[in-house]
């Protein structure tokens, strides 16, 4: 028995290979081929504009698409549209001579669709109006699922925007300057694009893996959340302009601890929003106000939050507030009445605690992964791998308090209601750590101030 193993083994083997790459059709290895031309294309032109990591990323950027494209097929079509949108734009941008940010303002494509902050807005109004379907597919009784499908189409033109929008930006900052030309993930607007984007997308994906729609409306409110900040931001302090970087942030260090921090900070709001679902099924049949705490918990956050960006931004008035806090006190009110009718269209617990763990699980492994990074980038920076800076603090507090959730939960096995309220609870911990860091505290990354 035991001399036959080795060769059951091989063939298992072999077999599974085999079944690997069986499953690429032809479109898979077209795709394959489009990202590999267009990827040297890249490098054969761009190349004296690159330092050797920038190189480097470059390379490991063709496969890691080509991976990615083939463990989700509809991210092969994504990328498609992104890039021949994005080459438009960019294209109707260098038919001036010289290129020039101007064009932005006559030429009907970018004006309208495809610079930088035309894309944005769209992806702006497309997040809000994919959160209104998914919402009115949530209490709709025989159109449920078409107006659920139309938030999910929603959602994935307001990505493919976002994206595409991120990309004409990269250019546009090439055309005010070779020095002032860098990845747009530099201050709290980019990111904030970035976050948005993210989320949604890490949100498609378990929608199309368990087949259900309806966690929608909640993943949606904290991209629509995040929105709203944008729009606001983007009012109050001019943050779509470009600006040039600050000499701290000249580093290709920049483009992969950002990216891999924001994967943290989405699926961990990801994983937040799901349990605020999971505890509002859990509580649907409670009669008695002071049990309700998920929602109660919610209606402070979202009444709070306005009071506090009113008196750090007293100059702006207080009416873009005002209305943030009637739209929020109406969504609370709303799910308050309606709770029995949303747990109904929930998914069971079984999927959302895995979700949930799923979730936090893949945002865990790349906020370590960009926590070490920004230990590196901090060693060249500042000469000292930790100092800690509030911004470093809080982003170890992150980091164990989703780590001992992953802790006990694969050694403890924590489930159901514990769980939930820990997401819910580390959703607040990542949120003053990406946001009310810069806003209450000063350090090393003051830049990042609101």
């Amino acid at each position: 028995m035991s001399a036959t193993s080795p060769q059951n083994n091989s063939l298992k083997t072999i077999s599974l290979n085999e079944s690997s790459w069986s499953r690429r059709n032809l479109w898979d290895w077209l795709f394959a081929v489009c990202v590999l031309v267009g990827g040297l294309y890249v490098f054969k032109h761009y190349a004296d504009a690159m330092d050797v990591y920038e190189k480097g990323i470059l390379v490991a950027t063709i496969p890691s698409a080509i991976w990615l494209g083939w463990f989700w097929r509809p991210l092969q079509g994504l990328m498609a549209v992104v890039a021949a949108f994005s080459l438009l734009g960019i294209w109707s941008y260098q038919t001036a001579e010289g290129g020039s940010l101007a064009r932005a303002e006559s030429v009907f494509w970018l004006k309208y669709f495809l610079s930088s902050q035309s894309a944005i807005l769209w992806m702006s109004v497309l997040f809000f109006m994919s959160t209104l379907f998914y919402w009115i597919g949530v209490f709709a009784d025989k159109q449920s699922k078409n107006m659920e499908m139309i938030g999910s189409r929603m959602a994935w033109v307001a990505v493919a925007m976002a994206l595409i929008g991120t990309m004409v930006r990269w250019y546009e900052s090439y055309l005010l300057g070779s020095d002032i030309g860098h990845i747009p993930v530099s201050n709290l607007y980019e990111v904030f694009v970035m976050f948005c984007w993210m989320t949604a997308l890490f949100y498609l994906f378990f929608e199309e893996k368990y087949n259900t729609r309806s966690l929608g409306a909640f993943v949606m409110l904290v991209v629509s959340a995040a929105v709203g900040f944008l729009v606001w931001y983007s009012v109050v302090r001019g943050a779509h302009e470009i600006q040039p970087l600050v000499p701290a942030l000249k580093s290709w260090w920049m483009k992969i601890h950002v990216p891999a921090n924001f994967i943290g900070y989405g699926t961990f709001a990801l994983s937040a929003m799901v349990a605020f679902g999971y505890l509002i099924k859990q509580q649907a049949n409670e009669t008695r106000w002071y049990k309700l705490t998920p929602l109660l918990l919610l209606g402070v956050i979202l009444c709070f939050m306005p009071l506090v960006f009113r008196q750090k931004t007293l100059e702006f008035g207080g009416s873009y507030w005002l209305g943030y806090l009637a739209i929020s006190a109406l969504i609370v009110g709303g799910i308050l009445l309606g709770r029995k009718r949303i747990a109904a269209k929930l998914p069971s617990f079984e999927v959302m605690d895995d979700v949930m763990y799923k979730a936090i699980a893949v945002g865990f492994a790349f906020f370590t992964i960009a926590t070490v990074l920004g230990a590196l980038w901090a060693a060249e920076a500042w000469g000292g791998y930790w100092s800690w800076d509030p911004k470093e603090t809080w982003a170890l507090i992150v980091w164990l308090n989703y780590a001992a959730w992953l802790h006990m939960r694969l050694m403890k096995g924590l489930r159901g209601t514990v769980a939930a309220w820990w997401a819910l609870v580390g959703l607040a911990i990542t949120s003053f750590a990406f946001l009310g860091v810069n806003m209450f505290l000063s350090g090393l990354h003051s830049y990042g101030t609101l």
